[in-house]
Order: structure tokens, then C-alpha cells, then sequence
């Protein structure tokens, strides 16, 4: 599949590295940025029980390793991208804590090196992998793309990372292979959201099979240029941009091949309102509130109309079809 490309977004609307090394003006920033737009759920982020519970460790911007020789293809949008302190500032890993400020907080302590891959289920080479040899350098590329939480604010990010098809194909899941599911990281000395109860973990998600091909599937390994903050998702995690963040599974120990639709953390904490499938879509709204229109960060107001599939429907909506997606949610 053919994959757009934006002529007229230039490489210099990424954040300048000297800013981006800046540690005290980042935290400075993302302290500010968290106070903005989140309001009340800063207050509570703020005062967090966590702090009481363990040392404040934040992330080091600054030691991220640059990614050298990307392949940049600047994929698919020419909206502004987002500022690399609003991207690693205000974050949604439950692990670290619920308030959008707790992973830039705490995530520091997640020990991302060494880190191994368990390939397992219905394919003809599963084994546990090295993440530099299960992700190859030379390999990797940049993608630009709309990211859309499903509680409708949205940024749009530079990721590196390599298609997950490519993965895939090593592993050659066997016919019966249908859907893959994916678990994040358990440390519970290292995650001190995990004391706080939540979601039944370990963080598990799945795709279809055929949706983990798609060419736009990325298992990304970078953002704007270096390699990822915790955060984020460090050292590799899944992107899917036509669907709601929550699918988009960080920090990836586990990468299974199975013939039925796997549980996935968030469909079974509350199903009514987080589907299997969860594509962006603003004619089907969560039952909480509205799916139409979108909060691009850093702004307050949901001004931005939301696109069906986030934007990508030309290139993923035959994916779904036949479907009711009111019904596949």
C-alpha cells in the first residue's frame, strides 16, 4: 500500500535539540504545560499519593540516544507536529500513575536495558529475543502521525520505528494465526502505579492479524529522532494511528499469535465503553461524552473536527468492511 507523503512539512518544524536537551527548561515547561491543559487532573496529579510512596525520579531527556541514519519519510500530514515537551509531558501510562504528569515523573525508574521480546503462540519461530535483534537500525524510519486518545485530545507525532508486518513475517505465524496480543512490562518495584490497583495487569492488547500487518502498523523504538522516554513507552511499543491510544500498548515484553480475539486490559475492566476494536470514529461517541470534535494539545477546547479512522480512511478502511462499526466499536 501506497503511503502519502506531506511535500510541504519541512524537517525543521521538529524542536530544536538545543531546547531539546534542555533539562531544566523541559521540566520547567512540562510542569507548566501539565497545569495549562489539564487542570483539575493536575491538582490531583500534583498531590499524588506517590509521592509519599517512593523517590521522584524523572526521566533524562538528555540521556536519550540519538537514532542515527533514519529513513525520513515524513508521512501523511501536514499539520504541526507538537512540541517534544507536550509529547513526553503529558502522558496516559496507568503504570506510573493516572495523572497525565505521573509518567514523566516516575517512569524514570523503568529499567529499559537490557530488554527481550518473548515471541510466542501459533507461529513457527517464536523464541525470546534481543530488542536489537529483533529491531534492526538500519531498518528504522520516521513516520509523522495523528495521535487520538480516546478521551479526545490528540497530538501529532514524529515516531521511528520499522512496520510491524516486518517482525511479523520473521516470526511466520502459522495459518491458524488470526489475531496477535500484545502485554506490557510488570515491575512492580519499578511501576509504582501498579500499587494503586487499576486495571487487570499485566497491560494486554490485541489486533486483529491483518490489522497488525497494515503497512501503517509501526512498532516504534524513537521519537523526534532519539530513542523513546519511558513515558512513553521505552524501549518499544506499538503505534496504530487510526485507532484510540489505549491500543497503542507501550513498553512490549509480549507479542503472541492466537486463533480467537484476546482479552485486552481496558475491554475487560469496562467493556461498555472500550471496544475490541476502538477506531477513531466521531459518529460513534463514547457513552461519557462526544467523539466529534477533538482537544489538540496544547489548547484547551475541542476545536479540532475528529476524522474517521483519525484521518487514515482511505488507506484502512477496507479493512472494516461490512462492518457495523456502532456495533465493532
Amino acid at each position: 500500500m501506497l503511503i502519502k507523503k506531506a511535500a510541504d512539512l519541512k524537517y525543521s518544524d521538529v524542536t530544536d535539540e538545543r531546547i531539546y536537551l534542555r533539562r531544566r527548561e523541559f521540566l520547567q515547561l512540562g510542569a507548566g504545560l501539565a497545569g495549562a491543559a489539564a487542570g483539575a487532573a493536575v491538582v490531583a496529579c500534583g498531590n499524588s499519593s506517590l509521592d509519599a510512596a517512593i523517590g521522584v525520579v524523572g526521566a533524562d531527556p538528555a540521556a536519550q540516544t540519538p537514532i542515527p541514519n533514519i529513513a525520513k519519510r515524513m508521512v501523511t500530514t501536514t499539520e504541526p507536529l507538537n512540541k517534544f515537551e507536550e509529547i513526553t509531558g503529558y502522558n496516559n501510562y496507568y503504570e506510573f500513575g493516572t495523572g497525565k504528569g505521573d509518567p514523566a515523573k516516575y517512569a524514570g525508574q523503568l529499567k529499559t536495558s537490557p530488554w527481550t521480546v518473548s515471541i510466542e503462540g501459533l507461529c513457527n519461530k517464536p523464541g525470546t529475543y534481543a530488542l536489537e535483534d529483533l529491531i534492526k537500525t538500519a531498518d528504522l524510519e520516521e513516520r509523522i502521525y495523528r495521535f487520538r486518545c480516546v478521551e479526545a485530545w490528540s497530538m501529532v507525532i514524529p515516531w521511528v520505528g520499522i512496520p510491524f508486518a516486518a517482525v511479523i513475517k520473521r516470526a511466520e505465524p502459522q495459518p491458524k494465526a488470526t489475531f496477535v496480543e500484545m502485554q506490557t512490562v510488570l515491575r512492580r518495584n519499578e511501576m509504582p502505579g501498579l500499587r494503586e490497583g487499576g486495571l487487570n495487569w499485566p497491560y494486554t492488547e490485541g489486533l486483529r492479524l491483518d490489522e497488525a500487518m497494515h503497512p501503517l502498523t509501526l512498532l516504534a523504538v524513537g521519537l523526534y529522532g532519539r530513542t523513546l522516554m519511558n513515558q512513553n513507552g521505552a524501549p518499544i511499543r506499538l503505534v496504530v494511528p487510526w485507532k484510540y491510544g489505549f491500543k497503542n500498548v507501550k513498553s512490549i515484553v509480549k507479542i503472541k499469535f492466537v486463533d480467537k480475539m484476546p482479552r485486552t486490559a481496558w475491554n475487560d475492566a469496562n467493556p461498555g465503553e472500550y471496544g475490541f476494536y476502538s477506531n477513531v470514529n466521531p459518529a460513534v461517541d463514547h457513552p461519557r461524552w462526544s467523539q466529534a470534535t477533538e482537544r489538540r494539545i496544547p489548547s484547551y477546547f475541542k476545536t479540532t473536527k475528529t476524522l474517521i479512522f483519525n484521518g487514515y480512511a482511505d488507506q484502512v478502511q477496507s479493512l472494516y468492511a461490512g462492518m457495523d462499526l456502532r456495533k465493532f466499536y
